[in-house]
Order: structure tokens, then sequence, then C-alpha cells
């Protein structure tokens, strides 16, 4: 963070200085909320929790470094008083990371939104711009009303880009969020399914992920917003927003286009890059056909920050996955291929991880380990019985159904009637691994797919050793 003494701190968030704190003490190293991450020049926000109040470790933070604390109670060390509880601490951190983005007039932020997808995009800008420029970007998905101003508030002078994924749990989210930390450029990747039963309909979920392009500058102030044209909701969005739009796809009319898609026997994409007339190959490190779009989005962006499209090609081909529990492709030493996309699941991205798993498991024996689509609303039993139809044409040998929240998902394999694979329905993730471990043999492959809760990163870690805690 750029150095700000403590009276500047609490003129911006509103506290008042107590304890031992002096107006002049200076921060300059990290704002964390996490006591274990104190550095020297740190200022510690204490959050109460479920488990556990960060105003505790008040004390143990300023030995370990910190500069103050910034909390909602007063504690036995220097720190800076907030009024209104948790609540009033996070706006605090909000206003603390405007001022220190207003502060940073030559830092571009770039925000992507997005029913899926929202975190691999953000983890290619990561890698990528780093090109043009020193980044900064959230770790997984730090993506909230918290985690959001956090990573902004990593930037300091030397900053030239600053990329945030942003997620929404409400309309009016986003446009909170970009009032901490103001977008030029916005990514609006798709509008899916996910979250349907917290927002009632898709069109309320566009309206939630169209605040981002609303949060944009006008085109003559430098605003771009870069929409899907292949998403019918997003290409809609031009309308809501003065930032000029860069429409990237599949189809002809996109400013950023792909064409010749492949995916190799490895389940990584390719295609042909064109943008302004000129055209390159890209070879992507990431593992599904879904990720082509993903890549377009960042090939926009980096376009319009004046990267050529071999450049562009470049560094998209050597990009690597980030995030854990995303596509992520593990090989046993029996040849048993392990594939742990369990970080989350909505409609759209299953079929996206079963057209995956058809790639890779050509000529193998497959499994797709399925847990519960979480937040679907009434839409539950129709989605979970559409993803056991899409089960069926994927080529899967066995389907095992983990969880009664995920049972309609066998019902809906069960009624095709030309299936010839097999369901195995278990009641949680231990039966999971006790059938895989039974049934499993050397060559075979097996997915794992559900939402967070259904907690099948444990499966993955039972069948590859590998420690299943982020």
């Amino acid at each position: 963070m750029i150095a700000l003494t403590l009276d500047r701190i609490a003129e911006i968030t509103r506290s008042r200085i107590r304890g031992s704190a002096q107006p002049t003490d200076t921060v300059n190293g990290p704002v964390v909320v996490d006591s274990r991450q104190v550095a020297p020049g740190s200022l510690f926000v204490a959050l109460g929790g479920e488990r556990v109040d960060g105003h505790d470790f008040a004390a143990a933070a300023v030995e370990a470094g910190a500069v103050a604390v910034l909390g909602s109670r007063p504690v036995d060390a220097p720190h800076l008083l907030v009024e209104g509880g948790d609540d009033e601490v996070v706006a605090a951190l909000a206003r603390l990371a405007r001022a220190v983005v207003d502060g940073l007039p030559d830092a571009d932020i770039i925000g992507v939104t997005g029913s899926s997808g929202k975190t691999t995009t953000k983890d290619l800008l990561a890698q990528v711009l780093p090109r043009l420029g020193p980044t900064i970007a959230p770790p997984g998905s730090f993506n909230n009303e918290i985690g959001h101003p956090l990573t902004v508030l990593r930037a300091d002078e030397t900053t030239r880009f600053i990329a945030l994924e942003i997620a929404a749990r409400g309309v009016g989210h986003i446009a909170h969020l970009c009032e901490a930390a103001p977008p030029r450029i916005g990514v609006v990747l798709n509008v899916g399914s996910a979250h349907m039963g917290e927002f009632g309909s898709r069109a309320v979920i566009a309206r939630a992920k169209g605040e981002l392009v609303e949060a944009l500058p006008s085109a003559d102030e430098g605003g771009v917003a870069v929409l899907n044209t292949d998403d019918d909701a997003v290409i809609a969005m031009a309308s809501r927003t003065t930032a000029r739009v860069v429409g990237y796809g599949l189809a002809e009319t996109a400013d950023v286009r792909a064409r010749e898609v492949d995916v190799r026997a490895s389940g990584r994409a390719g295609f042909t890059l064109d943008i302004g007339g000129r055209s390159a190959r890209v070879d992507l490190g990431l593992i599904g056909r879904h990720q082509v779009h993903n890549a377009l989005a960042v090939a926009a962006v980096l376009a319009e920050l004046g990267m050529g499209v071999d450049d562009i090609a470049a560094a998209l081909g050597e990009a690597t996955p980030r995030s854990r529990w995303r596509m992520e492709v593990t090989e046993r030493a029996d040849g048993v291929t392990v594939v742990n996309d369990a970080y989350n699941a909505n409609p759209e991205s299953m079929s996206a991880a079963l057209d995956t798993l058809a790639a890779l498991g050509a000529g193998r024996r497959s499994f797709a380990v399925l847990g519960h689509m979480a937040e679907l609303g009434d839409a539950h039993r129709a989605e979970h019985e559409r993803v056991g139809r899409l089960v069926t044409r994927s080529g899967v040998d066995v389907l095992v159904v983990v969880g009664e929240q995920a049972a309609a998902v066998a019902e809906g394999a069960a009624a095709v009637a030309d299936w010839h694979g097999e369901t195995v329905a278990v009641a949680d993730v231990a039966e999971a691994v006790a059938v895989l471990n039974e049934r499993l043999r050397p060559k075979d492959i097996v997915m794992l797919k559900g939402s967070r809760v259904a907690g099948l990163e444990k499966v993955a870690e039972q069948l590859t050793g590998a420690e299943a805690a982020e």
C-alpha cells in the first residue's frame, strides 16, 4: 500500500485514533484481516467471525509488526476505532481502498464478472498483464466486499494494472464494489444460472452483472466494455454503458474472434485468434473448450492496452492454471487420471466439465463423480435432471452421484433409455471414495464436479494424496 499516516487513515475511514497510536505513525505495509499475515508496517483489520474474533488477536498483530488495528471495539493495542460493528469496518475498508486508488491515477483497473469463468479469466490477466507493467490481482476467488478492497490496497506507486474479479450476491453489490475501485475496463463473461435461487431469474442476474458496465467511464474518458457476443444477455448490456464496446466471441461480427477451434487429446483447446484484420494461432495450456471464451476476453483487454496479436497469442499460450480445484488434472502412478473441478458448479459449468471429460476420456473408461449444484431455487430438480441427461451423451461409463440433494442427476440419467452406462448413488464423500477405490483400474479417468458445499475436493484428496485444504 502507499504510505499513509494514521491521522490520514482515520480521516479516510471515519475512525478515531485510540490507545497508544500516534497520528504520525505510518502504515507502509500490507492491510490484512488475518493476524498470521501481518508484516512490519501492516494495518490489521479486526473483524468478528463465526469461530474467532479478530479483535482477540490485536495484541499479537501489533507484536508481529502491525502499526495499528482497525476495528469496531477498543483493544489493548494502538488502534483506530470505527463505530457500528463489522459492517462499518468493512465500509471503512472500502473507503480506504478508494482513497488509495484515487492516489494512483496511472493504475488501470480491470474488472471481470460473469456467472462462471471469473477466477480463470482473472488468473489469465494476472499472468499476462505483467508483460505490460506491474500488476496486482487477488489470489483464488478473493472477490467480495472484503477481498476486493484488500486486493486494491496492495497497490502502490509502481502499480500499472489492478485485475479484479467481481462477484455479486444480489442487485447493487457490483455497483458497491465498483465504488471502492472504479474500473476503466469491464469484462462481462456470461449470464448463466448460478445463484438462480438467490436472484430469482436470469434477467435479474443480468441486471446485477450489468452494473459493471454502468460503472465504467464514458468512451471519451477511456472506458471500455468487453462483452461476450455469444451470450445474448451480455451483449444486450451494450445499451447500458457509455463506454466503448468491444465484442469477443466465435461469430464473424466479433471484434476479437476465435475460429478453427479444436480440442486436443490432452483436453487443451487451440484456435486462430483474429483481431483487427490480423491473426495468430493460440494453443492454450488450460483444460477445456470453454476456456476459449475466457482467453478471448483476455485477448480483448490486451489488445485495448496496445499489445499486438502475435504477442497476445504467445502470452495466452504460456499461461497455466493458477487457482486450485478448477480442472486440476493429476496423473496417478497407476495411470488413473483425476480431474478435480470441484471448486463450484452451476448448470453451465457442469455442461462444460462433461464436454471436457468426453475429450479427455476418449478411448478410456470414464467416471463422473457429481455432487449437487447449490442455490438454484425452484429450478433445482429440473437442472439436476438435465445434467443427468447430459451425462448419458458425454461418453461416461460410470456416474457416481453423491448426496441426496444430487439424486435428480441419477434420475435424469435413468430416464434416457438408450444409455448403457452405470449409475451408482452414494450418501456422502466417504462412500464415493470407497466406490472409486474398489472400481478404478489403471488408465481410467475420473472427474469430480459439484458446488463447494458438496465437498468433492475431499474425494480428490483421497484419490491423489494431495492436500485438499485451500
